[in-house]
C-alpha cells in the first residue's frame, strides 16, 4: 500500500481541483460521506441514546467534520458541533459553505474556545455515543498548544469511541512523531491515501483501526518523485519470492554462510542457520569458534558446520577473516553477528569483512556492536550490506539514545541508510526497511510475539536465506521482515497466544507461512 507525505497529498488535491476541475466542495462531501458511514455503523452497533459530537477546527478538516455532522443529523441522530476557533469568520471556502448549511438546518454549532466553553463541551460529550475529531489536518508540525490542546485533552477524557478524520489531531503526518497532546482515536478514516505517520510508531499507537477513504483522486495525481514509501502487504512480497522448477536442485536454491557464536550464545547462530534453511536456502553452513565446533556438530543436523580461528576468549578472532571470506566466496550470502559475543579482535574482523566481502551480507547483533565508532567503513563495502539493529543497537551505532531513536524512527532510519549506503532494517513495532536511495517500507506484520530472545537471529537467517536464493538486498530485507512477522503471527495462533511463543516456534511456522507465497503450478 503506497504511503504519501502531507505535501504529496496536498499536491494531489490541488491537481484534482485545478487540473481536473473537480470542485473542492465535492471532494469534501465525499470525504465526509465516508466518515459518516463509519459513524452511522458505530452508532447502530452501540444502540445508545444516539448522540454524536463533532470537534471541528477552522480548516478543511473542520469542513469534513461539518459534512459528517450534517449527515448524522439528517439520519436522525442528535448531533452537535463544537467549533474550536476564536472567530467563526476565519472559516473560509468549502468549509464555510458547509458550516452555513449546518446553521440553516438548525444543527447546533457551539463555540468552544475559552476554557469555560471547552469545559462545558467536555461535560456534554462525556454523555455521547460517539465523537469525531475534525480539529487539525496534515499541516501539524509542532506541539499543539492553547485551546486546541485543551480540546484534545477533553476528547481523550471522554469514554466514547473517537473517529479521527484523516489523522488524529496532534500527530505529525510525515513521521508519526507526537510532540505534544494528540487525539487517541478509536478509528481513523484517512483521506485519499494513508499518511506515513499513521503506520509508524509512535504515531500508529494513536490511530486505532485505520480506514482509507477513496474520494476519487486518481493515481496519476500523486507525484511521488523518486521516493517510494510503502506499507507492506502480501501483494508487495509475492512477486519477489523465488519460484522453483520441478528440476531445481539444492545448489540452485542457494548457499548461505553464517558466522557467529560464543560461549553461552551458541543458540543464536543455530537459530539463524535453521531459519535460513527453513526459508528455502538449499545449503546452509554455520561457522563458529573452533572450541565450539563439536557442540555445533551435535546440535545441528540439516545445517552444516565449520570451525573458525578463535581469539583467547573463544570468540572469532581476526584470523577468521580469511576463512570467512573464502567460505563466503563459495556461497551466495553471508551473515555475521548472531551470538558473536564481545572481543577485542571483533571490530578489526568486521572492518576487514565489510571491505573485502564479495557477496551480499547481513550484519546483526554483536556484529553491529563491533561497528560502533567505525560506521564510515560501510561506505567502502565490497558488496551490498544489510544492517538489522534493534533500537538499542542503532542508538549505539549513531551515538544517540534509545528514546531518541524511538521518537524519530522513520526519519532516522532513512537518514542513516543514505549516509552509510546500506539497507537498514530498524526492528521493533512496525519494522522499517530503508534504502540508500531514500525509499522506505513499513512492515505490517508481527506483534508482541516477537518480543522473545532469538527472534532477531531468526530474522537474520531468513534474510540470509532469501539472499541465497537470488533476491536482491532490498528484496530480501522487505520479504524477510514481512515473512518474519507472519511467522510470529502464525506461531501465536499455533501455540494459543502471543505469550507462549519462543524463537524456535517462528522457524517451525515458516513452512505454513511460505505455502501462501508460492503459486501452485501444474507440469506435464
Amino acid at each position: 500500500m503506497q504511503l504519501v507525505t502531507a505535501a504529496q497529498m496536498r499536491a494531489a488535491d490541488s491537481y484534482t481541483i485545478d487540473e481536473l476541475g473537480i470542485p473542492s466542495v465535492v471532494l469534501m462531501e465525499e470525504a465526509g460521506r465516508q466518515v459518516a458511514e463509519l459513524c452511522l455503523r458505530l452508532l447502530s452497533e452501540r444502540q445508545g441514546r444516539g448522540r454524536a459530537f463533532v470537534w471541528a477546527g477552522r480548516g478543511n478538516n473542520g469542513g469534513d467534520g461539518f459534512v459528517v455532522a450534517r449527515r448524522l443529523g439528517q439520519a436522525g441522530y442528535h448531533t452537535e458541533v463544537f467549533l474550536v476557533c476564536p472567530d467563526p469568520d476565519q472559516i473560509q471556502g468549502p468549509a464555510r459553505q458547509n458550516l452555513e448549511i449546518l446553521r440553516r438546518l438548525n444543527i447546533a454549532v457551539n463555540q468552544a474556545w475559552s476554557e469555560d466553553e471547552i469545559t462545558a463541551a467536555a461535560k456534554v460529550t462525556a454523555s455521547g455515543d460517539i465523537q469525531v475529531d475534525a480539529l487539525l489536518g496534515t499541516g501539524t508540525r509542532g506541539a499543539v498548544t492553547g485551546a486546541l490542546a485543551k480540546a484534545i485533552a477533553a476528547m481523550n477524557r471522554a469514554v466514547v469511541p473517537t473517529v479521527a478524520i484523516d489523522l488524529p489531531s496532534g500527530l505529525n503526518a510525515d513521521t508519526g512523531e507526537v510532540l505534544g497532546p494528540a487525539v487517541e482515536a478509536s478509528y481513523t478514516v484517512t483521506i485519499g491515501r494513508p499518511k506515513i505517520g499513521l503506520v509508524t510508531y509512535p504515531g500508529a499507537e494513536y490511530v486505532g483501526e485505520l480506514h482509507v477513504a477513496d474520494i476519487g483522486i486518481l493515481a496519476d495525481a500523486y507525484d511521488l518523485g523518486n521516493s517510494e514509501a510503502v506499507f507492506l502487504e502480501k501483494a508487495d512480497v509475492v512477486p519477489i519470492m523465488p519460484v522453483w522448477h520441478p528440476t531445481t536442485h539444492k545448489g540452485e536454491r542457494g548457499r548461505a554462510f553464517i558466522a557467529g557464536g560464543s560461549p553461552g550464545l551458541t543458540g543464536a547462530v543455530c537459530l539463524a542457520g535453521q531459519a535460513a534453511l527453513r526459508v528455502g536456502a538449499g545449503l546452509v553452513t554455520v561457522g563458529v569458534p573452533e572450541s565450539l565446533h563439536y557442540l555445533m556438530e551435535v546440535k545441528l543436523t540439516e545445517v552444516m558446520t565449520a570451525s573458525l580461528p578463535e581469539a583467547e576468549n573463544i570468540t572469532l578472532g581476526i584470523g577468521a577473516a580469511g576463512t570467512i571470506l573464502e567460505r563466503a566466496g563459495r556461497t551466495d550470502a553471508l551473515a555475521i553477528g548472531p551470538g558473536l559475543g564481545q572481543g577485542e579482535e571483533l571490530p578489526h574482523l568486521l572492518a576487514q569483512l565489510v571491505q573485502e566481502v564479495s557477496v551480499p551480507t547481513v550484519i546483526d547483533a554483536d556484529g553491529l556492536n563491533a561497528l560502533v565508532g567505525q560506521t564510515d567503513i560501510l561506505r567502502l563495502a565490497g558488496a551490498p550490506i544489510i544492517l538489522t539493529p534493534h533500537p538499542g543497537e542503532l542508538a549505539r551505532l549513531c551515538e544517540s539514545t534509545v528514546a531518541e531513536v524511538q521518537a524519530h524512527r522513520l526519519p532516522l532510519a532513512r537518514e542513516l541508510a543514505q549516509e552509510w549506503g546500506v539497507i537498514l532494517v530498524l526492528k521493533g513495532a512496525r519494522s522499517i526497511v530503508a534504502t540508500p536511495e531514500g525509499a522506505y517500507y513499513v512492515n505490517s506484520t508481527g506483534g508482541p510475539a516477537l518480543a522473545t530472545g532469538g527472534s532477531g537471529d531468526v530474522l537474520t537467517g531468513i534474510i540470509a536465506g532469501l539472499l541465497a536464493q537470488g533476491l536482491t538486498a532490498k528484496e530480501a530485507a522487505i520479504a524477510g521482515v514481512f515473512i518474519h512477522g507472519l511467522a510470529a503471527d502464525e506461531a501465536a495462533r499455533q501455540v494459543g497466544g502471543e505469550h507462549g511463543v519462543v524463537a524456535g516456534d517462528l522457524i517451525a511456522a515458516l513452512p505454513t507461512v511460505l505455502a501462501g507465497f508460492h503459486h501452485k503450478r501444474a507440469f506435464f
